[in-house]
């Protein structure tokens, strides 16, 4: 089998455009840049096709490097028939090769190779033949110094038996089976643990029984959670019975005293290796698919926050509220740089309002401030009511943002590195304010799994999250495009092409030699070579350059195409680009080349009409219920004001302008079944929700959509 056959095994896809696809990645081209510029070799394939070929290639190789290691291993051992060695080639189900390779792996003593040391491999053979009479006659022979009795002979060798049926591969395949279709999991409290700090959060799992394959993520990774943290103990179950049923009728082919003999051995093999290895096995490959889930909803959610609306280049006030320690501000201008930075107590406990009031009026006229950037935490809704208050000349537009991360942020190398002369609060400040302007540019800074969108994001693979995570923020930078001459390196790195030591000499090189004048800079980059330019050039942007097609999505390697189709029209290209009129005239297949085809093409056209267009909508002022400050002003059957800040499998979270964010269930974001969320909702999204309960001793609300 080849990498192509496998993949087509999962994907229903062409041949031609997985090979195709494949030659690309080989060749070392992005995923963005393939999806976007290599649409006529791969057939129109999306990024998540190209990256679902990528990941499977990848897990080719490594199934073809376990079944080498695995031949090898064997080989080693003078044990590789042609026929289990031609199973093993044949084979593409690693679980099944791990099971053929189970007899011959390494393992500590067993209580089997203790029985084959006292010799007892000869009378385990005859048993498992069961054609014997008179076992324990037969069993007298081997007797020795160290097999007492026959009992003991015929112990040690359902020992033997009891390895031989758990290295059987058809049974371990078919229990697998049975597992996957019928195990339940249940979960028991620990009672010396019921009672402590924590406890109660996991309250409905002390006992709980579910179907394995039924069981929703979030609750299969909750129950695992509270194990972890030691309230409950889980196990995976399926009727004994039936089980053993099914070794014993593989097995036993007759009605002897071997068929005796087998079936204790059956059962001592269940319960001591078969049992406790396939319900692992089990749990584990649910646990794999429960993260999976959590993963892809975790990047769904960050994909909706990086591309949420940007308010643009604005000159913003922002403020990181608070009480005792008061009201950070910082003035930004319109790249984000600091101008100002104070600290204001308009609230308890010293409720200098008036002197607060006359600096934030004073900053505003001062630095020309065209928007107010409040984060969400503690004091939010105060500070908004004060700044409300506040008699503007020209009232600036007022938005409260999500701090989920700010924190972080403010104190990670990058922020220091931006700002090393001020402490912590300005920084986080900062953040609050440039994240209005720019959310993509801003939160890219953060460790993803900081901003707080998801569920269960430090109970899930690290490694594949991260991975996932990275490969989202890419798929975002890249579809909005970055301005080369403002962008940090943070952002810069995730360009397709660049990554992190490429991106820190791109900066570099703009601080000694200024601003980028056109995207053949780039080739002047220490160590941005050839490859490199191809794959990220048409994703930066540079305003204002002399060439306009540098400030659009039109990859470099195309800008002779669209000269030669200005020329055709009497027209320069500045007069071609955004002449809708013109442009619609324009026959595709005329201009089509070796190395772009039509899709190529029609892409261009479409790129001119609206050159470097920003796929995200403008930031919208969102209004919450003045009359809501905290959990004691909710009441049951009020219509509410609020803004999806989460979405998980089981349901959204709505921000309603209190601290706490109220729940409304799957079953309560519309009238009729809902199978995935995100079809009804996305983060961010304004929405209208009626209060539904209040627990205000554990700081839960409950909402719903339908009403």
């Amino acid at each position: 089998m080849t990498s192509t056959d496998f993949i087509k095994r999962t994907l229903d896809l062409s041949a031609p455009n997985i090979n195709a696809t494949l030659k690309l990645l080989a060749e070392d081209c992005t995923i963005p840049f393939i999806s976007r510029y290599r649409k006529d070799a791969t057939g129109n394939l999306d990024e998540v096709q190209i990256e679902n070929i990528a990941k499977l290639n990848k897990q080719f190789a490594e199934i073809v490097k376990r079944k080498d290691s695995i031949l090898k291993a064997i080989d080693e051992q003078q044990a590789l028939t042609p026929e289990l060695k031609q199973r093993i080639e044949q084979s593409f189900d690693l679980q099944e090769i791990e099971d053929w390779y189970l007899p011959f792996k390494k393992k500590r003593k067993t209580k089997a190779d203790t029985a084959k040391e006292n010799g007892l491999e000869p009378l385990a053979k005859i048993i498992m033949s069961q054609n014997a009479l008179n076992l324990h006659h037969l069993a007298a022979q081997y007797l020795t110094e160290n097999v007492s009795s026959e009992e003991e002979a015929l112990q040690g060798a359902r020992d033997i038996l009891a390895e031989w049926i758990n290295e059987n591969g058809y049974v371990r395949k078919n229990l697998r089976r049975l597992f996957q279709r019928k195990a339940s999991i249940n979960a028991k409290v620990i009672k010396s643990k019921m009672e402590e700090e924590g406890a109660q959060k996991f309250k409905q799992y002390f006992d709980w029984e579910e179907s394995l394959n039924k069981i929703p993520s979030h609750r299969l990774l909750a129950m695992l959670r509270a194990e972890s943290e030691g309230f409950v103990k889980t196990k995976i179950e399926i009727d004994k019975d039936e089980a053993l049923d099914f070794v014993e009728n593989t097995i036993i082919k007759s009605n002897n005293e071997c068929a005796d003999q087998l079936a204790l051995a059956i059962k001592d093999s269940y319960k001591r290796l078969l049992e406790p290895a396939i319900s692992n096995e089990t749990l584990q490959e649910a646990k794999e698919k429960a993260d999976q889930k959590a993963i892809e909803i975790f990047s769904e959610n960050l994909r909706q926050l990086l591309l949420a609306a940007p308010l643009g280049e604005k000159r913003i006030l922002a403020i990181d509220p608070g009480f005792k320690s008061g009201c950070k501000i910082v003035c930004l201008d319109e790249k984000g740089d600091l101008l100002h930075n104070e600290t204001i107590y308009p609230h308890a406990p010293q409720n200098d309002s008036g002197m607060a009031m006359k600096k934030i009026r004073s900053m505003v006229n001062s630095y020309k401030i065209e928007a107010i950037s409040i984060g969400n935490g503690t004091a939010s809704r105060e500070t908004e009511f004060f700044i409300k208050k506040i008699g503007f000349e020209n009232p600036p537009q007022v938005f409260v943002v999500s701090e989920a991360g700010a924190s972080v942020y403010s104190a990670s190398k990058i922020a220091r590195e931006e700002f090393p002369n001020f402490d912590v609060t300005v920084r986080g400040a900062i953040s609050i304010g440039r994240r209005l302007c720019d959310p993509l540019a801003e939160l890219v800074k953060i460790d993803a799994k900081s901003i707080g969108v998801g569920q269960y994001q430090h109970d899930v693979d690290q490694t594949q999250l991260k991975n996932e995570l990275d490969s989202t923020v890419m798929k975002c930078v890249n579809s909005v495009g970055i301005n080369l001459n403002t962008a940090s390196k943070s952002l810069l790195s995730y360009v397709s092409g660049i990554g992190e030591k490429m991106a820190e000499n791109i900066v570099n090189y703009r601080t000694e030699n200024g601003a980028f004048e056109n995207r053949r800079q780039l080739k002047k980059v220490p160590r941005l070579g050839e490859k490199a330019y191809q794959q990220a050039a048409a994703f930066v942007r540079i305003s204002n350059a002399k060439n306009p097609l540098d400030n659009s999505a039109v990859h470099p390697e195309a800008y002779s195409i669209v000269e030669k189709m200005a020329k055709d029209l009497g027209l320069k290209t500045d007069d071609l680009i955004a002449n809708k009129a013109q442009i619609q005239t324009i026959n595709p297949e005329k201009y089509i080349t070796e190395n772009i085809g039509i899709l190529g093409i029609k892409d261009i056209l479409k790129e001119l009409e609206k050159p470097g267009l920003d796929p995200r909508k403008s930031a919208k002022v969102f209004e919450f219920d003045p009359t809501v400050k905290s959990i004691k002003n909710l009441k049951p059957g009020m219509i509410l004001p609020g803004i999806v800040n989460n979405i998980t499998a089981f349901g959204c979270f709505v921000d309603v302008g209190i601290k706490e964010s109220g729940l409304v269930h799957i079953s309560q974001l519309k009238a009729g079944f809902v199978s995935d969320v995100n079809e009804v909702v996305k983060l961010h999204q304004h929405v209208q929700v009626k209060v539904v309960e209040i627990d205000e001793a554990r700081k839960r609300v409950q909402l719903s959509m339908i009403l």
